[in-house]
């Protein structure tokens, strides 16, 4: 299907392992890792708009997000809706100096990265904040890693028929039930084994992070084409560019971590 297994293997088994010794040491170097992944992903969005004539507000969408990264971490969700409201308000003064032509699209470029990268990123700090946080972030990780690698493996062995050819012609109905099967399963797992919960809420969970993940990986697909561009960046063999390997994980994180919210009592913070 074009990607080097091998490579890809290699550099998501060297993410994963940051990620695992990172979120069980020190939850701060966990935020740390992921913060820095974000960023990436930041900007390869903004180079990619680029391509096309938007010229993203990289300065204030990026201290946006890390206001948004640290202060959720610590005040929890009722910090965002005022971080994002000042972000946009400081991306509209930020294009001022750059005239007119083009600047309500550039204000929209901008404000939809921020949208795309740094608030659904938010969540994370959000998840983890909890005293079983790095447990309920694990969980998030694994349920959405299953999609992607059920529906790998299963399109790959039994694909046949196209899901949506029109947006990404690899993605074929049999890969997508690889991918439901997949997260049912790593949901009621980990629900049982991290969180110590019944299996049918993890089941909730993972029904709900396929969809979301099929969705964004198919957003990310659509914008890709939109901008006539193949992969995101090239700073990761076999994946792509940061965004590449984390569009399914920012598009689940807002719904895992509502619905562990929901179903699941909140241990203490920090």
């Amino acid at each position: 299907m074009g990607r080097n297994l091998p490579a890809a293997l290699g550099v998501g088994l060297l993410l994963g392992g940051l990620a695992l010794l990172t979120l069980f040491t020190v939850k701060a170097t966990f935020l740390l890792y992921m913060g820095v992944v974000a960023g990436f992903g930041l900007w390869e969005f903004s180079r990619a708009l680029g391509v096309r004539g938007t010229r993203v507000a990289l300065v204030p969408v990026a201290m946006g997000g890390i206001a948004a990264w640290v202060l959720a971490y610590w005040y929890g969700e009722r910090a965002l809706a005022p971080v994002a409201a000042l972000t946009v308000i400081v991306i509209l003064a930020w294009r001022l100096t750059g005239g007119t032509d083009g600047y309500l699209r550039d204000v929209s470029g901008s404000v939809f990265a921020f949208a795309y990268v740094p608030v659904l990123a938010a969540f994370v700090p959000l998840m983890l904040a909890a005293g079983n946080g790095p447990e309920r972030t694990l969980t998030w990780v694994i349920v959405t890693i299953c999609s992607d690698i059920g529906g790998y493996f299963t399109g790959i062995l039994i694909g046949r028929h196209p899901m949506v050819p029109r947006i990404s012609p690899k993605k074929t109905w049999e890969g997508f039930a690889g991918s439901v099967l997949a997260c049912l399963a790593a949901g009621a797992a980990t629900m049982a084994w991290l969180l110590h919960g019944p299996v049918w809420k993890g089941l909730l969970v993972g029904a709900a992070v396929v969809v979301a993940a099929a969705l964004g990986d198919l957003a990310s697909s659509m914008i890709k084409r939109d901008l006539e561009i193949k992969d995101w960046g090239t700073l990761l063999p076999g994946h792509g560019g940061v965004l590449d390997r984390i569009d399914s994980l920012l598009i689940t994180a807002p719904v895992a971590w509502l619905l562990l919210w929901s179903l699941l009592p909140l241990a203490p913070h920090h």
